[in-house]
Parts: C-alpha cells; sequence; structure tokens
C-alpha cells in the first residue's frame, strides 16, 4: 500500500527531479511499494533520484504526461528518520549538517550523559567537605563531635527537600528541576569560605547545599522514566548515578592538591564553579522531548513527552491528589523505604567518615589518605558497569525483573556486611590488606544501582520520582543520624569498629532479610484512597 510522505512547509528548500531547488510550494512526494529509494545532490545544485528501472520509467511516463513537478519514489517524515525536524533532511544528504558531533545524537541520550555529569559534580560538592573538614578543624578548634555535625548539617537539607523535588518533578519534570537544583547547590558551595567562621552560617550554607542536591535525585528518576524503556533501564540509571561514584573519585583526587596549594577554601570556590559552568552550558541542550518516537521504548513503560508549561500549570492544581496512602498500603513501597535507609547508612558514613579513619588508622597524611579513600568509588565505577550489564542480560533472557533486583540489592547489602565483619574483627591484618577488604565491599555496594535504585521506575513510572522522594527521605535519615552518632560514638569508644562499623553492618543484615521478603518489581496501579 502507497504511503504518503510530505516534507514540512517550514522549511527552506524543496526538491524536484530534474529541477533546482525552488522555494515550498505544494510539492507531493509520493512512494511507491517498492524498495526506497536515495536523494543525491549534484555539483551542479540539482536533485537526482537513485531508483530502481521500475521507477524511472514510471517518473518519465508521468512527466510525458504532466508538467507537473511530482517526485515518484520518495517519502520523507523526520519523525521516523530522526528525533528532531531537520535529522530526516540530514539522513538523505541534504548537506553536511553534522556538527557539532553529538547534533544528531538522541534526545534521550544526552539528557542522560549531562545528568549524569550532574551527579559528577554533586558528588565533588559532597566529598570536598570529608577532605576539608581535617584542616578546618585544626584551625577552628573542632572536635569529633562538631566535625560530624557540620557534615551532618548536609544531610538536613538533602531530607526536606526529597518530597519536594519527587512532587516538582512531577509537574514540571526533571529537567527543570535538576538545572536549579544543580545552581542552587552549587552557589551554596561557593559560600562555604565565607562563613566558615561562624557555625549557624556553615551549617546554613551546607543545608543550602543539601536542598540543591536532594531534588536531583528525584529529577533524574522522572527523567530515565519518561525516556528509557525497560530493557535499557538498568544501565541509564548506573550511567546516571554512577556519576556519583566518579565524582567522588574526581573530589578526593582534587581537593588535597588544592588545598596544599590554595588552602581549603579553593575547593569551595573551584566546585562551586564547575557546578555553575555546568547550569550554563545545559541552556543549550535541545529543550525538545516531545519529538523522542514512542515506537522506540518498550512495554509501553516509558512516557517520552516533555511537559509544556502549560501542561504542567494545568496538573499543578490536581498534582496535590496523590495516592499517598496507596503507596504506603504497598509492602514493595515499605521494603524500599527500608531498604534505601539500610543502604545510605553504611554509604554516608563511610563517605564522611573513611578519609579520617584511613588517616588515623594508617597514619597518612592528607594526601595519602584522599587517596586510598579514592579506591572504593574508582572500583564502583568498575562494579557498576559489569552489574548494569549483567541486570538488563537476564532481563532481555526472559528472567523475572523482580528476581534480578533482589539478586543485585543482596549482593549490594551482603558484600559490605562481609568485608565490614573481616575488618572488625583482629585478624592480625596489615592496614593495607583492610583497605583492599573495605574496597572490595564497598564497591560491590554499587549492584544497588541495578537493584534498588531500578524498582521505582519499575513499579510505577508515572510516580517515579515521588516514590524516589519518599524512599531517598528516609535514606537521607543516617546521613543526619548516622555520621553525627558515628563522631559521638568515636569520642567515647574511641574505636573505629564499634563507631564506624558495627551499626552498617546490623542494617546491611536486616536490609537483606526485608528486601528479600517483600521487594516486587511487578508494576503497580496506584490509585487514591478516599
Amino acid at each position: 500500500m502507497a504511503k504518503v510522505f510530505t516534507f514540512r512547509t517550514d522549511t527552506s528548500l524543496s526538491c524536484l527531479s530534474q529541477h533546482k531547488f525552488r522555494h515550498p510550494s505544494n510539492y507531493r512526494f509520493l512512494k511507491p511499494s517498492s524498495s526506497p529509494s536515495l536523494l543525491n545532490y549534484s555539483s551542479s545544485g540539482f536533485a537526482k533520484v537513485s531508483c530502481t528501472i521500475k521507477e524511472k520509467e514510471n517518473i518519465a511516463e508521468n512527466e510525458r504526461v504532466s508538467n507537473s513537478p511530482i517526485v515518484t519514489g520518495l517519502r520523507v517524515d523526520d519523525d521516523e528518520l530522526g528525533e528532531k525536524s531537520g535529522d530526516g533532511f540530514e539522513k538523505l544528504g541534504f548537506g553536511n549538517l553534522n556538527w557539532p558531533p553529538w547534533k544528531n545524537v538522541p534526545q534521550r541520550y544526552k539528557l542522560i550523559g549531562t545528568t549524569s555529569l550532574a551527579f559528577v559534580i554533586c558528588n565533588m560538592d559532597k566529598v570536598n567537605l570529608s577532605i576539608a573538614i581535617i584542616p578546618m578543624s585544626h584551625q577552628f578548634g573542632w572536635s569529633s563531635s562538631v566535625a560530624g555535625l557540620v557534615q551532618s548539617s548536609f544531610f538536613w537539607g538533602y531530607a526536606i527537600s526529597q518530597l519536594p523535588g519527587g512532587w516538582l518533578s512531577k509537574i514540571f519534570g526533571g529537567r527543570v528541576i535538576l538545572q536549579f537544583g544543580v545552581l542552587a547547590w552549587s552557589l551554596a558551595t561557593a559560600l562555604v569560605p565565607l562563613v566558615a567562621g561562624f557555625m549557624p552560617g556553615l551549617v546554613i550554607t551546607r543545608i543550602l547545599v543539601g536542598i540543591g542536591e536532594g531534588v536531583s535525585p528525584s529529577a533524574a528518576t522522572d527523567l530515565i522514566a519518561r525516556l528509557i524503556p525497560l530493557e535499557e533501564r538498568s544501565r541509564a540509571v548506573s550511567f546516571v548515578f554512577g556519576g556519583l561514584s566518579v565524582g567522588s573519585v574526581l573530589g578526593l583526587l582534587l581537593a588535597p592538591p588544592l588545598i596544599e596549594s590554595f588552602g581549603w577554601e579553593s575547593v569551595f570556590y573551584m566546585f562551586g564553579m564547575f557546578g555553575i559552568v555546568w547550569f550554563l552550558g545545559f541552556q543549550f541542550v535541545a529543550e525538545d522531548q516531545s519529538s523522542i518516537n514512542s515506537a522506540s521504548l518498550s512495554r509501553s513503560q516509558s512516557n517520552p513527552k516533555a511537559k509544556s508549561w502549560e501542561t504542567s500549570m494545568e496538573e499543578f492544581g490536581g498534582s496535590l491528589n496523590v495516592p499517598w496512602k496507596s503507596f504506603f498500603q504497598s509492602k514493595a513501597v515499605w521494603a524500599m523505604i527500608y531498604a534505601h535507609f539500610c543502604g545510605s547508612w553504611g554509604h554516608y558514613c563511610c563517605l564522611s567518615w573513611l578519609p579520617t579513619y584511613f588517616s588515623e588508622e594508617l597514619d597518612l597524611n592528607l594526601t595519602e589518605a584522599a587517596w586510598v579513600s579514592v579506591l572504593p568509588p574508582l572500583a564502583s565505577v568498575v562494579v557498576t558497569s559489569f552489574a548494569s550489564q549483567f541486570a538488563d542480560s537476564l532481563i532481555s533472557n526472559g528472567v523475572e525483573t523482580t528476581v534480578v533486583r533482589k539478586i543485585c540489592q543482596t549482593i549490594a547489602f551482603l558484600s559490605p556486611a562481609a568485608c565490614m565483619i573481616l575488618s572488625s574483627v583482629d585478624l592480625g591484618l596489615p592496614p593495607w590488606e583492610v583497605v583492599a577488604i573495605l574496597t572490595g565491599g564497598l564497591a560491590l555496594s554499587s549492584f544497588a544501582l541495578s537493584g534498588l535504585y531500578c524498582t521505582h521506575q519499575d513499579i510505577s513510572p508515572e510516580y517515579a520520582s515521588i516514590l524516589l522522594g519518599i524512599t531517598n527521605t528516609v535514606g537521607a535519615v543516617p546521613g543526619i543520624i548516622g555520621v553525627a552518632l558515628t563522631g559521638y560514638l568515636l569520642d567515647s569508644t574511641h574505636s573505629w569498629s564499634m563507631s564506624l562499623f558495627a551499626p552498617s553492618i546490623f542494617f546491611y543484615l536486616t536490609g537483606t532479610i526485608v528486601w528479600l521478603a517483600f521487594a516486587s518489581s511487578k508494576p503497580q496501579t496506584f490509585k487514591k484512597i478516599d
């Protein structure tokens, strides 16, 4: 059956067989049932049509019958040939329009890539204090308890911004919320040196950093739920959230030489500038997400349409009709909440205290302690890549999604628990062997990106950002309580095993039990219950 293709009338050129280019007119391009033909340009500026002998005969016959400029053998529809208006012209050879190199990269990959870069900067601004806290404590005379309070203040803002971040992402789209979150935390980071000597001011700026970073996970989850199909989801989540590990590595590597050369203030100025530059560059990323071909998103689990401002405002009035009660009646949601809490306890406590632990236990200077602290997140980058491929491969081969998520999250919990147990028991191991054991355990915890962190999108793409806001709110509590409690216990017991490792081991083990018993990735319909 013949299919009619038309050029957009707002394009600057139209083409005719053996006719020079003219301005848009009422020209029709027809495609017969035979194989598609290709359009090329000659050096003289004429359009030529390559087609079969039968098609050439048809063209000749048409030209004898009528002088009407009709070309047979073409259909051009830039919704099918590209994700942006104009891609169809480029793919058919209409000039060399492939600059910049990423121009023809699908829109969803551009957004996922820039989101991952935002997460790199996110953790750079999160770990900079874990290094700078050492010279800051010496300068201002802080005890371990005060240092723990300063570091935990970030998580106060991080916790209170989770649900608002998920709600706003659902209304306005993750892309909008992400860019303003990055700008907010970057400006607050740059303010830290100016208020460091005034404790309330320092705490407030770190809370603002936490608020800016707190909306980012929900915004990213909203982007992934809209753009990425199920069989690509593990890789997308791992790529985006894997930026956190890369950010930890870069932050821990860059901070010590900056501090030694320019003072601890320099890390806050420079890292804050990185986020501001990202915000400015992100404005050049194309905003049109609506042209993504929904046929490429399998199982109808992703909504590729970006919400316009009008649509967002229409939804604003009804956005409070979130089925909260239905969420909390789901065992799967409660499993996600507790698993997020347990994983965050070990992650945030180690992220904040490992540089100090390595410095004291191994008697290392600032640079050496930072280099050792790089090892767990660096190994996590490698593990994340493998885990995502492993999970997506299992799903593609027909393994039930729930089973895959349970396997990945169990590895993410039991591996660090086992390694912390080995590190806590006095086996007479050399310090560097303890470092290797902790590095391996914490790296394997990155399997959570193919476990827990995919489950929100699995069970409800529509409410994925809000669900992550719920679980991440609870998951931020260990950052507030756990980080400060670790400093208090360290002052009280002078034991790293009791203050840092024992609580983490407890939550890893209990989290595994709850996850295996109640977690599910089956799509659920959440309806508002009166």
